[in-house]
Protein backbone atom coordinates (compact mmCIF):
# COMPACT_ATOMS: atom_id res chain seq x y z
CA UNK A 1 0.00 0.00 0.00
CA UNK A 2 1.37 3.28 -1.19
CA UNK A 3 -0.67 6.28 0.23
CA UNK A 4 -3.60 6.95 1.81
CA UNK A 5 -6.28 9.80 1.66
CA UNK A 6 -8.04 10.89 4.33
CA UNK A 7 -11.71 11.32 4.19
CA UNK A 8 -11.64 15.19 4.14
CA UNK A 9 -9.15 15.03 1.27
CA UNK A 10 -11.12 13.10 -0.48
CA UNK A 11 -14.59 15.15 -0.09
CA UNK A 12 -12.23 18.35 -1.33
CA UNK A 13 -11.35 15.83 -3.90
CA UNK A 14 -15.05 14.73 -5.27
CA UNK A 15 -16.07 18.45 -5.15
CA UNK A 16 -19.64 19.18 -6.24
CA UNK A 17 -19.93 14.97 -6.55
CA UNK A 18 -23.99 14.84 -6.23
CA UNK A 19 -24.61 14.88 -10.07
CA UNK A 20 -27.41 11.89 -10.44
CA UNK A 21 -29.45 9.61 -7.96
CA UNK A 22 -29.15 7.02 -6.60
CA UNK A 23 -26.34 9.08 -4.50
CA UNK A 24 -24.33 6.26 -4.19
CA UNK A 25 -23.70 5.53 -7.94
CA UNK A 26 -23.05 9.18 -8.32
CA UNK A 27 -20.46 9.03 -5.41
CA UNK A 28 -19.44 5.52 -7.05
CA UNK A 29 -18.44 7.71 -10.36
CA UNK A 30 -17.02 10.54 -8.78
CA UNK A 31 -14.16 8.33 -7.28
CA UNK A 32 -13.71 6.82 -10.55
CA UNK A 33 -13.23 9.55 -12.45
CA UNK A 34 -10.08 10.55 -9.73
CA UNK A 35 -8.98 7.37 -10.29
CA UNK A 36 -9.07 7.72 -14.37
CA UNK A 37 -7.56 11.26 -13.79
CA UNK A 38 -4.95 9.51 -11.95
CA UNK A 39 -5.81 11.87 -8.87
CA UNK A 40 -6.02 8.87 -6.96
CA UNK A 41 -2.91 7.17 -7.75
CA UNK A 42 -3.08 3.07 -7.82
CA UNK A 43 -2.60 1.50 -4.21
CA UNK A 44 -4.45 4.50 -2.50
CA UNK A 45 -6.00 3.88 0.63
CA UNK A 46 -9.75 4.76 0.60
CA UNK A 47 -11.10 6.45 3.83
CA UNK A 48 -13.33 3.89 6.51
CA UNK A 49 -17.05 3.76 5.12
CA UNK A 50 -18.81 5.53 8.32
CA UNK A 51 -15.26 8.28 8.45
CA UNK A 52 -16.14 9.07 5.15
CA UNK A 53 -20.14 8.73 5.36
CA UNK A 54 -19.61 11.34 7.91
CA UNK A 55 -17.41 13.75 5.71
CA UNK A 56 -19.99 13.57 2.87
CA UNK A 57 -22.81 14.21 5.37
CA UNK A 58 -24.56 10.93 4.02
CA UNK A 59 -25.73 7.83 5.48
CA UNK A 60 -22.96 4.83 5.93
CA UNK A 61 -24.95 2.60 3.55
CA UNK A 62 -24.56 5.17 0.53
CA UNK A 63 -21.03 4.31 0.96
CA UNK A 64 -20.80 1.11 1.44
CA UNK A 65 -23.21 0.69 -2.07
CA UNK A 66 -20.85 3.31 -3.76
CA UNK A 67 -17.62 1.04 -2.58
CA UNK A 68 -19.93 -2.33 -3.76
CA UNK A 69 -20.17 -0.54 -7.07
CA UNK A 70 -16.20 0.57 -7.22
CA UNK A 71 -15.45 -3.10 -6.67
CA UNK A 72 -17.64 -4.33 -8.83
CA UNK A 73 -16.10 -2.65 -11.67
CA UNK A 74 -12.29 -3.48 -10.62
CA UNK A 75 -11.25 -0.16 -9.51
CA UNK A 76 -11.16 -0.93 -5.93
CA UNK A 77 -10.10 -4.14 -3.83
CA UNK A 78 -11.19 -4.69 -0.04
CA UNK A 79 -10.23 -7.04 2.44
CA UNK A 80 -12.05 -7.84 5.99
CA UNK A 81 -10.18 -5.59 8.26
CA UNK A 82 -7.47 -4.07 5.70
CA UNK A 83 -9.98 -1.45 4.45
CA UNK A 84 -10.67 -0.85 0.68
CA UNK A 85 -7.63 0.68 -1.65
CA UNK A 86 -7.75 1.51 -5.41
CA UNK A 87 -6.32 -0.56 -8.09
CA UNK A 88 -4.08 -0.04 -10.99
CA UNK A 89 -6.58 1.11 -13.97
CA UNK A 90 -7.36 -1.60 -17.09
CA UNK A 91 -6.73 -1.80 -20.98
CA UNK A 92 -7.91 1.25 -22.30
CA UNK A 93 -8.61 3.22 -18.69
CA UNK A 94 -4.86 3.29 -18.61
CA UNK A 95 -3.75 5.40 -21.56
CA UNK A 96 -4.70 6.66 -25.40
CA UNK A 97 -6.86 5.06 -27.43
CA UNK A 98 -5.53 1.94 -29.58
CA UNK A 99 -6.17 2.24 -33.25
CA UNK A 100 -9.13 0.50 -34.34
CA UNK A 101 -11.10 0.87 -31.06
CA UNK A 102 -13.40 3.38 -31.88
CA UNK A 103 -13.33 5.54 -29.26
CA UNK A 104 -12.00 9.11 -29.74
CA UNK A 105 -9.64 10.40 -26.92
CA UNK A 106 -9.20 13.87 -26.23
CA UNK A 107 -7.93 13.59 -23.30
CA UNK A 108 -4.51 14.56 -24.27
CA UNK A 109 -4.32 17.86 -26.13
CA UNK A 110 -1.70 17.00 -28.48
CA UNK A 111 -1.46 17.16 -32.17
CA UNK A 112 -0.13 14.44 -34.64
CA UNK A 113 3.27 14.79 -35.67
CA UNK A 114 4.32 17.43 -38.01
CA UNK A 115 4.52 16.21 -41.67
CA UNK A 116 8.12 16.39 -42.19
CA UNK A 117 9.13 14.78 -39.03
CA UNK A 118 9.52 11.36 -40.62
CA UNK A 119 12.12 12.44 -43.17
CA UNK A 120 14.13 14.81 -40.83
CA UNK A 121 14.63 11.75 -38.43
CA UNK A 122 15.75 9.23 -41.70
CA UNK A 123 17.84 12.14 -42.21
CA UNK A 124 19.42 11.71 -38.61
CA UNK A 125 19.47 7.59 -38.86
CA UNK A 126 21.81 8.14 -41.91
CA UNK A 127 24.22 9.94 -40.05
CA UNK A 128 24.42 7.83 -37.03
CA UNK A 129 27.62 6.56 -36.80
CA UNK A 130 29.18 9.97 -35.65
CA UNK A 131 26.09 10.04 -32.88
CA UNK A 132 27.26 7.03 -31.57
CA UNK A 133 30.66 8.12 -30.98
CA UNK A 134 29.69 10.27 -28.25
CA UNK A 135 29.90 8.47 -25.02
CA UNK A 136 25.66 9.10 -24.88
CA UNK A 137 25.51 10.59 -21.63
CA UNK A 138 24.49 14.43 -21.79
CA UNK A 139 23.61 16.05 -18.84
CA UNK A 140 23.72 19.61 -20.51
CA UNK A 141 22.79 19.12 -23.83
CA UNK A 142 24.51 18.94 -27.01
CA UNK A 143 25.75 21.92 -28.12
CA UNK A 144 24.32 22.27 -31.29
CA UNK A 145 21.02 22.31 -30.35
CA UNK A 146 21.56 24.46 -26.95
CA UNK A 147 22.99 26.93 -30.12
CA UNK A 148 19.68 26.61 -31.97
CA UNK A 149 17.20 27.25 -29.35
CA UNK A 150 19.54 30.47 -28.11
CA UNK A 151 18.75 31.66 -31.76
CA UNK A 152 15.80 31.30 -31.71
CA UNK A 153 15.42 33.40 -28.53
CA UNK A 154 17.56 35.81 -30.03
CA UNK A 155 14.98 36.23 -33.12
CA UNK A 156 12.54 37.18 -29.91
CA UNK A 157 14.60 39.65 -29.15
CA UNK A 158 15.99 38.03 -25.80
CA UNK A 159 19.31 37.71 -25.75
CA UNK A 160 20.82 34.48 -24.99
CA UNK A 161 24.28 32.62 -24.79
CA UNK A 162 24.04 28.39 -25.22
CA UNK A 163 25.37 28.55 -21.95
CA UNK A 164 21.96 29.54 -20.18
CA UNK A 165 20.07 26.96 -21.74
CA UNK A 166 19.42 23.26 -20.71
CA UNK A 167 18.05 20.64 -22.42
CA UNK A 168 15.78 18.25 -20.70
CA UNK A 169 13.52 15.37 -21.90
CA UNK A 170 10.50 17.25 -22.61
CA UNK A 171 8.63 20.47 -20.34
CA UNK A 172 7.55 17.66 -17.80
CA UNK A 173 11.10 16.83 -16.81
CA UNK A 174 11.62 20.82 -16.48
CA UNK A 175 9.03 21.37 -14.37
CA UNK A 176 10.24 18.57 -12.28
CA UNK A 177 13.77 19.57 -12.06
CA UNK A 178 13.18 23.19 -11.58
CA UNK A 179 10.33 22.54 -8.58
CA UNK A 180 13.17 20.36 -7.26
CA UNK A 181 15.54 22.82 -7.30
CA UNK A 182 13.82 26.28 -6.20
CA UNK A 183 11.61 25.19 -4.09
CA UNK A 184 11.29 23.42 -0.13
CA UNK A 185 8.58 21.95 2.04
CA UNK A 186 6.12 24.85 2.81
CA UNK A 187 7.37 27.04 0.23
CA UNK A 188 4.23 28.99 -1.65
CA UNK A 189 4.24 28.80 -5.27
CA UNK A 190 2.16 31.03 -7.33
CA UNK A 191 -0.02 29.53 -9.97
CA UNK A 192 -3.25 29.74 -12.07
CA UNK A 193 -5.99 28.07 -11.89
CA UNK A 194 -7.17 26.61 -13.75
CA UNK A 195 -4.03 25.41 -14.96
CA UNK A 196 -1.78 22.52 -16.53
CA UNK A 197 -2.53 19.81 -13.67
CA UNK A 198 0.71 17.71 -14.07
CA UNK A 199 2.46 21.07 -12.94
CA UNK A 200 0.46 21.39 -10.11
CA UNK A 201 1.22 17.93 -9.42
CA UNK A 202 5.33 18.50 -9.75
CA UNK A 203 5.13 21.48 -7.47
CA UNK A 204 3.36 19.66 -4.91
CA UNK A 205 5.46 16.74 -4.84
CA UNK A 206 8.47 19.12 -4.16
CA UNK A 207 6.63 20.29 -1.11
CA UNK A 208 5.10 23.34 -2.40
CA UNK A 209 1.41 25.06 -0.75
CA UNK A 210 -0.37 26.57 -4.21
CA UNK A 211 -1.79 29.59 -4.07
CA UNK A 212 -4.36 30.21 -6.52
CA UNK A 213 -4.85 32.90 -8.64
CA UNK A 214 -7.86 33.19 -11.15
CA UNK A 215 -7.55 33.17 -15.28
CA UNK A 216 -10.90 32.96 -17.11
CA UNK A 217 -11.61 33.61 -20.43
CA UNK A 218 -12.98 36.38 -20.58
CA UNK A 219 -11.21 38.80 -18.23
CA UNK A 220 -8.32 36.93 -18.11
CA UNK A 221 -5.94 37.08 -14.78
CA UNK A 222 -7.15 38.76 -11.95
CA UNK A 223 -4.77 40.67 -11.33
CA UNK A 224 -6.14 42.14 -7.79
CA UNK A 225 -5.63 38.28 -6.22
CA UNK A 226 -2.62 38.07 -8.11
CA UNK A 227 -1.31 41.37 -6.42
CA UNK A 228 -2.84 40.80 -2.88
CA UNK A 229 -1.30 36.68 -3.27
CA UNK A 230 2.03 38.08 -3.90
CA UNK A 231 1.89 40.69 -1.02
CA UNK A 232 0.57 38.27 1.03
CA UNK A 233 2.17 34.97 0.76
CA UNK A 234 5.53 35.92 -1.02
CA UNK A 235 5.59 32.83 -3.47
CA UNK A 236 9.17 31.55 -3.89
CA UNK A 237 8.12 30.71 -7.81
CA UNK A 238 5.09 31.57 -9.49
CA UNK A 239 4.31 29.02 -12.33
CA UNK A 240 2.33 31.25 -15.37
CA UNK A 241 1.54 30.15 -18.90
CA UNK A 242 1.21 33.74 -20.43
CA UNK A 243 0.46 33.04 -24.10
CA UNK A 244 -2.42 30.56 -24.97
CA UNK A 245 -2.63 29.19 -21.62
CA UNK A 246 -3.68 25.77 -21.09
CA UNK A 247 -6.43 24.76 -20.73
CA UNK A 248 -7.95 28.30 -21.18
CA UNK A 249 -6.25 29.44 -24.43
CA UNK A 250 -6.40 33.23 -22.65
CA UNK A 251 -3.02 35.12 -23.72
CA UNK A 252 -1.76 38.03 -21.00
CA UNK A 253 -2.09 41.54 -22.07
CA UNK A 254 0.62 44.07 -22.06
CA UNK A 255 -0.89 45.20 -18.38
CA UNK A 256 -1.49 42.01 -17.35
CA UNK A 257 2.73 41.38 -18.29
CA UNK A 258 3.61 44.67 -16.35
CA UNK A 259 1.40 44.19 -13.28
CA UNK A 260 2.23 40.84 -13.06
CA UNK A 261 6.22 41.76 -13.02
CA UNK A 262 5.82 44.30 -10.70
CA UNK A 263 4.29 42.00 -8.11
CA UNK A 264 6.87 39.68 -8.75
CA UNK A 265 9.73 41.68 -8.73
CA UNK A 266 8.40 43.49 -5.05
CA UNK A 267 7.91 39.92 -3.90
CA UNK A 268 11.14 38.68 -4.81
CA UNK A 269 9.13 35.95 -6.65
CA UNK A 270 11.41 33.82 -9.67
CA UNK A 271 8.49 33.65 -12.13
CA UNK A 272 8.85 30.52 -14.06
CA UNK A 273 7.26 31.06 -17.55
CA UNK A 274 5.77 28.08 -19.51
CA UNK A 275 5.81 28.67 -23.52
CA UNK A 276 5.06 25.18 -24.36
CA UNK A 277 2.13 26.63 -26.17
CA UNK A 278 3.76 30.50 -27.04
CA UNK A 279 4.20 29.23 -30.90
CA UNK A 280 1.08 28.10 -31.50
CA UNK A 281 -0.99 31.13 -32.86
CA UNK A 282 -3.72 30.32 -35.51
CA UNK A 283 -5.01 33.85 -36.04
CA UNK A 284 -2.15 36.60 -35.22
CA UNK A 285 0.85 35.57 -36.72
CA UNK A 286 3.56 36.27 -33.98
CA UNK A 287 2.49 38.39 -30.78
CA UNK A 288 4.48 40.24 -28.32
CA UNK A 289 4.90 37.87 -25.60
CA UNK A 290 6.40 40.34 -23.03
CA UNK A 291 9.07 40.26 -20.23
CA UNK A 292 11.55 40.51 -22.72
CA UNK A 293 13.80 42.46 -21.00
CA UNK A 294 13.28 41.05 -17.46
CA UNK A 295 15.87 40.24 -15.01
CA UNK A 296 17.58 36.76 -15.94
CA UNK A 297 18.04 35.95 -11.90
CA UNK A 298 14.42 36.34 -11.30
CA UNK A 299 12.61 34.80 -14.74
CA UNK A 300 13.19 31.20 -16.24
CA UNK A 301 11.40 30.13 -19.84
CA UNK A 302 10.59 26.14 -20.65
CA UNK A 303 9.88 25.61 -24.04
CA UNK A 304 9.12 22.52 -25.80
CA UNK A 305 8.60 20.26 -29.05
CA UNK A 306 6.19 18.26 -27.71
CA UNK A 307 3.38 20.63 -28.76
CA UNK A 308 4.60 22.07 -32.14
CA UNK A 309 6.51 18.91 -33.71
CA UNK A 310 5.02 15.67 -31.97
CA UNK A 311 4.47 14.58 -28.21
CA UNK A 312 6.49 11.87 -29.12
CA UNK A 313 10.10 13.58 -29.46
CA UNK A 314 10.75 14.39 -25.90
CA UNK A 315 12.49 17.28 -26.24
CA UNK A 316 12.60 20.36 -23.73
CA UNK A 317 14.30 23.17 -22.51
CA UNK A 318 15.34 25.83 -19.49
CA UNK A 319 16.42 29.06 -20.33
CA UNK A 320 17.74 30.63 -17.33
CA UNK A 321 21.03 32.24 -15.89
CA UNK A 322 24.37 30.22 -16.21
CA UNK A 323 24.19 30.06 -12.25
CA UNK A 324 21.18 28.20 -12.00
CA UNK A 325 21.72 26.08 -14.51
CA UNK A 326 24.58 24.94 -12.67
CA UNK A 327 22.26 24.08 -10.03
CA UNK A 328 20.36 22.34 -12.32
CA UNK A 329 23.11 20.07 -13.61
CA UNK A 330 23.60 19.37 -10.26
CA UNK A 331 20.54 18.19 -9.48
CA UNK A 332 19.85 16.51 -12.43
CA UNK A 333 21.71 13.28 -12.07
CA UNK A 334 19.01 12.45 -9.49
CA UNK A 335 16.29 12.21 -11.53
CA UNK A 336 18.38 11.35 -15.31
CA UNK A 337 21.02 11.35 -16.72
CA UNK A 338 21.12 13.28 -19.99
CA UNK A 339 18.38 13.79 -22.91
CA UNK A 340 19.04 11.10 -25.83
CA UNK A 341 21.17 12.26 -28.44
CA UNK A 342 18.91 10.66 -31.44
CA UNK A 343 16.34 12.69 -30.39
CA UNK A 344 18.60 15.93 -29.65
CA UNK A 345 20.06 15.42 -33.87
CA UNK A 346 17.08 15.38 -35.10
CA UNK A 347 15.37 18.78 -32.85
CA UNK A 348 18.78 20.31 -34.09
CA UNK A 349 17.24 19.97 -37.59
CA UNK A 350 13.89 20.85 -36.58
CA UNK A 351 14.76 24.21 -35.37
CA UNK A 352 16.03 25.20 -39.06
CA UNK A 353 12.30 25.04 -40.06
CA UNK A 354 10.84 26.35 -37.50
CA UNK A 355 9.15 28.67 -39.09
CA UNK A 356 7.56 25.86 -42.04
CA UNK A 357 6.30 24.29 -38.82
CA UNK A 358 4.37 26.54 -37.28
CA UNK A 359 2.66 27.66 -40.30
CA UNK A 360 1.64 23.77 -40.55
CA UNK A 361 0.59 23.93 -36.62
CA UNK A 362 -1.26 26.89 -37.08
CA UNK A 363 -3.17 25.92 -40.46
CA UNK A 364 -4.09 22.34 -38.59
CA UNK A 365 -5.42 24.00 -35.16
CA UNK A 366 -7.26 26.68 -37.19
CA UNK A 367 -9.05 23.69 -38.66
CA UNK A 368 -9.81 21.72 -35.91
CA UNK A 369 -10.62 24.56 -33.51
CA UNK A 370 -13.08 26.13 -36.01
CA UNK A 371 -14.82 22.63 -36.67
CA UNK A 372 -15.30 22.11 -33.02
CA UNK A 373 -16.49 25.61 -32.43
CA UNK A 374 -19.10 25.54 -35.42
CA UNK A 375 -20.11 21.91 -34.47
CA UNK A 376 -21.00 23.20 -30.96
CA UNK A 377 -22.80 26.44 -31.42
CA UNK A 378 -25.07 23.82 -33.57
CA UNK A 379 -25.96 21.28 -31.34
CA UNK A 380 -25.04 22.72 -28.16
CA UNK A 381 -25.81 27.10 -28.21
CA UNK A 382 -26.68 26.99 -24.37
CA UNK A 383 -22.97 26.17 -23.75
CA UNK A 384 -20.86 29.09 -23.77
CA UNK A 385 -17.54 28.62 -26.32
CA UNK A 386 -14.62 31.07 -26.09
CA UNK A 387 -13.34 32.06 -29.54
CA UNK A 388 -9.49 31.64 -28.84
CA UNK A 389 -6.60 32.60 -31.09
CA UNK A 390 -4.22 29.76 -30.64
CA UNK A 391 -3.68 27.09 -28.25
CA UNK A 392 -4.82 23.63 -28.47
CA UNK A 393 -8.27 23.89 -26.11
CA UNK A 394 -11.24 25.05 -26.16
CA UNK A 395 -12.54 25.69 -22.19
CA UNK A 396 -16.23 25.30 -22.59
CA UNK A 397 -18.77 26.69 -19.70
CA UNK A 398 -21.68 24.47 -19.26
CA UNK A 399 -25.48 25.95 -18.93
CA UNK A 400 -25.05 23.35 -15.23
CA UNK A 401 -22.43 22.12 -12.79
CA UNK A 402 -22.09 19.03 -14.32
CA UNK A 403 -18.48 18.32 -16.29
CA UNK A 404 -17.55 15.24 -14.18
CA UNK A 405 -21.09 13.56 -14.76
CA UNK A 406 -20.80 14.20 -18.70
CA UNK A 407 -17.22 13.32 -19.23
CA UNK A 408 -18.43 9.93 -17.35
CA UNK A 409 -21.32 9.29 -19.64
CA UNK A 410 -19.38 10.91 -22.92
CA UNK A 411 -16.90 7.67 -21.79
CA UNK A 412 -19.26 5.06 -22.12
CA UNK A 413 -20.01 6.36 -25.64
CA UNK A 414 -16.63 6.20 -26.33
CA UNK A 415 -15.58 10.19 -26.07
CA UNK A 416 -12.96 10.24 -23.53
CA UNK A 417 -12.35 13.83 -21.91
CA UNK A 418 -10.98 15.54 -18.77
CA UNK A 419 -13.48 17.12 -16.94
CA UNK A 420 -13.10 20.76 -15.52
CA UNK A 421 -12.31 19.66 -11.53
CA UNK A 422 -8.96 17.95 -13.46
CA UNK A 423 -7.47 21.72 -13.97
CA UNK A 424 -8.19 23.54 -10.64
CA UNK A 425 -6.28 24.10 -8.07
CA UNK A 426 -8.59 24.69 -4.97
CA UNK A 427 -11.71 22.79 -6.43
CA UNK A 428 -14.55 23.67 -8.76
CA UNK A 429 -14.94 24.41 -12.32
CA UNK A 430 -18.09 22.13 -12.22
CA UNK A 431 -19.32 23.97 -14.85
CA UNK A 432 -16.09 24.02 -17.48
CA UNK A 433 -15.30 21.13 -19.92
CA UNK A 434 -11.88 21.41 -21.43
CA UNK A 435 -12.19 20.06 -25.66
CA UNK A 436 -8.76 19.92 -27.29
CA UNK A 437 -9.62 21.12 -31.42
CA UNK A 438 -5.84 18.87 -32.40
CA UNK A 439 -7.57 15.76 -33.39
CA UNK A 440 -8.95 15.71 -37.08
CA UNK A 441 -12.32 17.55 -37.56
CA UNK A 442 -14.35 14.71 -38.42
CA UNK A 443 -13.56 12.91 -34.81
CA UNK A 444 -14.06 16.32 -33.22
CA UNK A 445 -17.67 16.73 -34.98
CA UNK A 446 -18.59 13.31 -34.05
CA UNK A 447 -17.05 13.94 -30.51
CA UNK A 448 -19.78 17.15 -30.02
CA UNK A 449 -22.60 15.17 -31.65
CA UNK A 450 -22.28 12.37 -29.03
CA UNK A 451 -21.81 15.62 -26.01
CA UNK A 452 -25.32 16.87 -27.48
CA UNK A 453 -26.95 13.36 -26.88
CA UNK A 454 -25.44 12.75 -23.69
CA UNK A 455 -26.33 16.58 -22.26
CA UNK A 456 -29.88 15.67 -22.00
CA UNK A 457 -29.38 12.55 -19.85
CA UNK A 458 -27.07 14.06 -17.74
CA UNK A 459 -28.75 17.08 -17.07
CA UNK A 460 -31.94 15.39 -16.52
CA UNK A 461 -30.59 12.91 -13.97
CA UNK A 462 -28.88 15.80 -11.88
CA UNK A 463 -30.81 16.46 -8.83
CA UNK A 464 -33.63 19.22 -9.14
CA UNK A 465 -31.90 20.95 -6.52
CA UNK A 466 -28.41 21.65 -7.90
CA UNK A 467 -29.19 22.87 -11.27
CA UNK A 468 -31.71 24.91 -10.20
CA UNK A 469 -29.35 26.39 -7.71
CA UNK A 470 -26.82 26.82 -10.79
CA UNK A 471 -29.75 28.54 -13.10
CA UNK A 472 -30.23 30.97 -10.12
CA UNK A 473 -26.93 32.09 -9.97
CA UNK A 474 -26.27 32.80 -13.87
Amino acid sequence: MDSRISARALTLALGGWRTREPAYEALADGIRLLCLDNRLAPRTALPAERELAAALHVSRSTVAAAYRSLRDTEHISSLRGSGSVTLPLRGRELGRVLEGDGAIDLQQASPPAWPGLAGVIADVAGSSAALVSRSGYDILGRRELREAIAAHYEDRGIPTSPSEILVTTGAQSAIHLLASVLLGRGDRALIETPTYPHAAEALRRAGARLVGVPVTTADGWDLDRAEQAFARTLPVVAYLMPDFQNPTGRSMTPEERSSIRRAADRAGTILVLDETTADLDIDRGRVDRGFADADPRSMVRIGSLGKTVWGGLRIGWIRAEADLVRRLIAARSVQDLGTPEFEQAVATQLFSRFDEIAAQRSHVLRSGRDAAASALALRLPEWRVPHVHGGVSLWIELDAPLSSALVMEARSRGVLLSAGPRFAVDGGHERHLRMPFTSPPDDLVRAVDVLAEAWPRVRSGAPVSLVSAFEAVV
